[in-house]
């Protein structure tokens, strides 16, 4: 492909100094960044947005207000940060409006950082510790996450301000296979879930004949507990677009599509401004920096149809059939959209392409382990205290990641297990903490990397009924082509229900394992072949639950709702207290003669509200199980000599 390598150079160097010229003006004078994802918006950054807004205009000060996207902290949203020149930039959360009005006043105003509102300064200084001062900047070592909630996701001079294009004009002056040399080299890992050599895919594609050729963002993030992509297009949506644009040029497309779902409006809404900013500075389009290389995208918003991550069942649909897998192969690297040769790249895989052609090869593999270079980025959600996006090196452990960069567990709980890689994952328990986070240990522990989705149990959960509900998941989600998967894992969930209920059979344990293995390995897609996922490590590592629900009808957790009882106990209760009878939403509860209160079991609907209003000090509501049966007019029988919490 011919090229004009020094014009290119020159005309992306002048788009640059613009947009860095423009950027640092903006920290002339004071400059308030509002986070505004959808984590944000979720915690009420909109109407922080417009505190600030109206408090600056109303006291009539010479500053900014700026939408950003999520820095990952999502437990502490909604997130401010505040330059101001003489001042370290300082981040605040979580922020309301009265804080809002605060830190415009005391800080804008009258010089004063409310420091008792910040949460870490984002350069070093001698007032205010910063981010990496904290046990998880030990461990995060943020590249794809590096500027998001930094700069304004719809300004593209703010990406092009922090070296954002740069990797586009690099490639757009080497040979198209050098650039899939220099991915190879990499020895990046496609962040889909599925961890196939990026290089391998591109270079299949590359060498198959027959065009146009066609490339696709798979945006279609669907794992419960799952945002990380999300995140990415709402926050630093360029980023992802430059690793596109990339990836066409090395595999010589024309064509590419983003297939994003319609539930991620805000994505959609940015990545849309993203593409006219693109086309508008000639970094997307006809002849893209003045080379002779042209491309374009399209937006193709899917329904929500969790198989559709698949990356066949994702070409049907945009093709307009059904979201259903084919067989495999052919590989769409070699016959995908349209019959034609296509690259299915997940949103965090792109995002490393431009890094990687800017540091080059041996800077990424430099980075993790060496069969899993990089980073991974995960959604840390469920029982942690820090809930959010982290970012670290492959091979950091469970541990680390959970208790050094997430804080621990909510509640000084007890942990019990993590559930990695989504509805299609593995829960792993405590002893298996400190294996190293990559492709492979997770494997070999039963679970699976996934998309980064990562959710914390503590000792309340279930275990069964953790299985039962991912199951439940991936059932209704299945698209019912093949047998295996639609009857198979219906049965699965069939059995599961029965033994939460307290209906299990002994047999049903090793019938849920032999069902399992059969649907894994007679399943035509990746939804089928890991649905059981859920099902087997739970077996494997927490098989005393399921026997005490079958054996003994209990549930150890205290969770699954037929196999408990509510039980306020008389010495704890409070005569003077009556929060539990006004919280009841059933009339459930009464006083007794002796003025302590009492259940009706036969109407408890086991709602958990008494328990949550019951004052600390007293702490009177416990759960039990197994149930206890009701004694007619009056309290249940004694407390059994079963779980009771």
């Amino acid at each position: 492909m011919k090229t004009a390598g020094p014009a290119i150079v020159e005309t992306y160097q002048q788009l640059k100094r613009e947009a860095r010229k423009k950027f640092e003006a903006l920290k002339e004078k004071p400059l308030v960044l509002v986070g505004t994802a959808t984590c944000g918006r979720a915690a009420g950054a909109l109407n922080v947005l417009a505190a600030f807004r109206e408090e600056i205009s109303r006291n009539q000060l010479d500053a900014g207000v700026r939408e950003v996207g999520c820095m990952g902290h999502c437990y502490a949203e909604p997130m401010v940060i505040i330059y101001k020149p003489g001042f370290p930039p300082l981040c605040y959360g979580p922020v309301d409006e009265g804080t809002a009005g605060r830190l415009v006043v005391d800080f804008l105003i009258n010089d004063d950082p409310c420091f008792e509102f910040a949460i870490a300064a984002l350069e070093p200084n001698d007032f205010f510790p910063t981010f990496s001062d904290y046990p998880r900047g030990i461990y995060e070592n943020k590249i794809i996450l590096a500027n998001c909630g930094l700069i304004d996701p719809e300004d593209i001079d703010h990406y092009l301000a922090h070296e954002g294009y740069e990797a586009l004009a690099k490639v757009l002056t080497m040979d198209p296979a050098a650039v899939v040399a220099e991915i190879k080299s990499s020895k990046l890992r496609g962040r889909g879930g599925a961890g196939f050599p990026t290089g391998i895919k591109w270079e299949t594609c590359r060498n198959t004949s027959g065009t146009p050729k066609y490339v696709i963002c798979n945006a279609d993030e669907g794992d419960p507990g799952a945002f990380m992509d999300r995140a990415l297009l709402e926050s630093n949506p360029h980023q992802v677009l430059e690793g596109l644009i990339i990836a066409a040029y090395a595999v010589g497309a024309s064509q590419g599509y983003i297939y994003v779902r319609a539930e991620y409006p805000l994505a959609v809404t940015r990545v849309k401004t993203a593409l006219e900013q693109a086309r508008e500075r000639g970094l997307l389009g006809e002849s893209i920096l003045g080379s002779d290389f042209s491309f374009d995208i399209k937006i193709f918003q899917g329904s929500g149809a969790f198989v559709c991550g698949e990356e066949t069942a994702l070409i049907a649909s945009i093709e307009g059939s059904p979201g259903i897998p084919n067989h495999r192969p052919p590989f769409p690297a070699t016959s995908g959209l349209r019959g034609k040769p296509t690259v299915i790249n997940n949103v965090k895989t792109l995002s490393y392409v431009p890094h990687i052609i800017r540091k080059g090869a041996e800077w990424f593999r430099s980075i993790g382990t060496e069969n899993s270079p990089g980073t991974a980025v995960f959604a840390l959600a469920g029982k942690v205290n820090n809930t959010g996006l982290a970012e670290v090196p492959m091979g950091t452990t469970l541990r680390q990641l959970l208790y050094d960069v997430g804080n621990g567990i909510k509640n000084d709980k007890r942990f019990k297990a993590v559930q990695i890689g989504g509805p299609s994952g593995g829960c792993l328990p405590e002893s298996a903490l400190d294996i190293p986070i990559d492709f492979d240990s997770l494997q070999q522990a039963g679970a699976m990397m996934g998309s980064g989705g990562l959710v914390v149990l503590d000792e309340d959960d279930c275990m069964v009924e953790i299985a039962r509900f991912f199951l439940d998941f991936t059932q209704k989600e299945s698209c019912g082509k093949c047998t295996f998967c639609r009857l198979g894992t219906k049965q699965m969930l069939d059995i599961l229900t029965e033994i939460t209920r307290g209906r299990g059979r002994p047999e049903d344990i090793d019938l849920l394992w032999e069902l399992a293995e059969d649907i894994k390995a007679g399943s035509l897609c990746g939804l089928g072949k890991t649905a059981p996922n859920p099902v087997l490590t739970t077996i494997r590592y927490f098989r005393d639950e399921y026997e005490a629900h079958i054996q003994e009808g209990r549930c150890p957790a205290l969770m699954c709702k037929e196999l408990i009882t509510y039980y306020i106990v008389p010495e704890k209760c409070s005569k003077l207290c009556n929060v539990c009878i006004g919280s009841c939403p059933v009339e459930a509860i009464y006083t007794r003669p002796d003025m302590l209160k009492a259940i009706y079991l036969d109407k408890c609907v086991k709602c958990n509200s008494c328990m949550v209003a019951c004052p600390p000090q007293y702490q009177a509501v416990i759960k039990i199980s197994p149930p206890i049966v009701e004694d007619k007019g009056d309290q249940a029988h004694e407390q059994t000599s079963g779980n009771n919490r």
